[in-house]
């Protein structure tokens, strides 16, 4: 079932402990249970499996349960052990899971969506689990009465969700790219805002309530950090992924954000520096640097007897240029580039050998990551994805000693 991993790396990465096989089809949620070793998974499969650690140091199901229709997502809440399962089928199922881990017994099916639940959060303070749907909408349902509370529909799949248990405000990000915020109420609801900054569908998000910050990740394979405390509408691009990025979690203690993307890859960003906001992209219809004009500027074309030449943007200053002006290219992480990006030839000059120092590290998973979950008082990692397997890793080479301390994520 499990394979114990017994190799040690030379330098600082994740540390895999423990292969989890088993799964006849994608697993797409896994979680850690806190303050034991065990993991609890979710899968295309229609299972719903606890996996305990035994002696021989190879993880078991203690639990093998069987639903309808396929898990999409999870959402488990350790100090009362009830877990509730989204469906393919719309469905959100709430189980009761015994102290030792070894039974689980159904307490309710709540009939949240008519698709597939795409993530869903419980709230033990009102009493309310919050879900999305490719039924493009969010809606929260009364634990204690099993009731509908209320729905809000937008016009695209709701594919994320995270919610202030404090405030009763909710995060949606969608298939069109938009994150909405809203003041959920029983019976009614209002719309806060609309965080437009991405360019592909919205993935995965991460609320940290003690700092208000936002996090993002999306299929344009970029992480977007959206200041919601500090009311300024600041926001930071974090770019180093090559594919989607599919799950995120923010540590509050070591002021470090874990990404982890569809084609295995695993960034632990620097967020405990000073960073500057990307500019946005200016319109013109010439090179801001050289005056050619663009090839759609027929007027100055014809003027000045020549060709047009395509347009591109410079990412440091935001400049509208031609190739000729941006033939450089350079990382610039401050400003979250951690690859090379294109920069006109006047920013490249102004570029330090010190402003190329990485604020990110990369690391690579080795298989598909769809869901990524973290227990940063023990400074462990499980993922999960398409190939079936879940890995759990050992974290703590790379996010920092003070993980020890004991910070409980939500």
């Amino acid at each position: 079932m499990a394979a114990e991993i017994h190799s040690r790396p030379q330098t600082a990465r994740p540390v895999l402990l423990n292969k989890i096989e088993g799964h006849s089809d994608a697993v797409n949620a896994a979680v850690l249970i806190p303050k034991e070793d065990g993991v609890i998974t979710v899968s295309e499969d229609r299972t719903i499996r606890v996996w305990l650690k035994r002696d021989s140091g190879q993880y078991w199901p203690s639990i093998y349960h069987t639903v309808s229709s396929p898990c999409s997502c999870m959402s488990y809440h350790h100090d009362s052990r009830r877990i509730f399962i989204g469906q393919d089928n719309g469905a959100v199922v709430e189980f009761l899971i015994s102290e030792d881990f070894n039974k689980m017994n159904h307490v309710k099916t709540y009939p949240a969506h008519q698709n597939r639940v795409s993530d869903m959060v419980f709230s033990l303070e009102s009493e309310w689990v919050v879900s999305t749907g490719h039924d493009k909408s969010v809606s929260w349902m009364c634990t204690q009465s099993g009731s509908m509370l209320g729905r809000h529909y937008f016009t695209a799949w709701a594919s994320c969700l995270q919610y202030d248990h404090e405030t009763q405000h909710a995060f949606v990000g969608d298939y069109s790219g938009q994150i909405t915020l809203l003041k959920l109420e029983k019976q009614t609801y209002s719309t806060i805002t609309t965080l437009k900054g991405h360019e592909g569908s919205i993935g995965t998000l991460w609320w940290d309530p003690v700092q208000r910050l936002l996090f993002s990740g999306a299929s344009d394979h970029s992480v977007i950090m959206w200041d919601i405390g500090g009311r300024k509408g600041r926001t930071l691009l974090l770019q180093g992924h090559h594919e989607r990025v599919q799950s995120l979690r923010y540590l509050q203690l070591t002021r470090q954000l874990v990404s982890c993307s569809a084609d295995g890859g695993i960034a632990v960003w620097n967020m405990d520096t000073q960073r500057e906001e990307a500019p946005q992209w200016l319109d013109s219809d010439s090179c801001q640097k050289c005056e050619q004009p663009f090839f759609w500027n027929i007027k100055q074309m014809w003027d000045t007897k020549t060709l047009g030449l395509r347009q591109h943007h410079c990412r440091k200053c935001g400049k509208a240029v031609c190739g000729k002006c941006s033939s450089k290219r350079s990382t610039f992480p401050i400003m979250g580039f951690e690859f090379p990006v294109r920069v006109c030839d006047a920013c490249f000059d102004t570029i330090k050998e010190e402003d190329r120092t990485a604020l990110a590290t990369f690391h690579e998973g080795k298989h598909n990551i769809a869901h990524m979950d973290m227990d940063p008082s023990r400074g462990l990692m499980v993922t999960c994805g398409s190939d079936r397997i879940v890995k759990i890793w050992d974290m703590t080479q790379v996010v920092g000693c003070s993980l020890a301390t004991g910070f409980s994520p939500r």
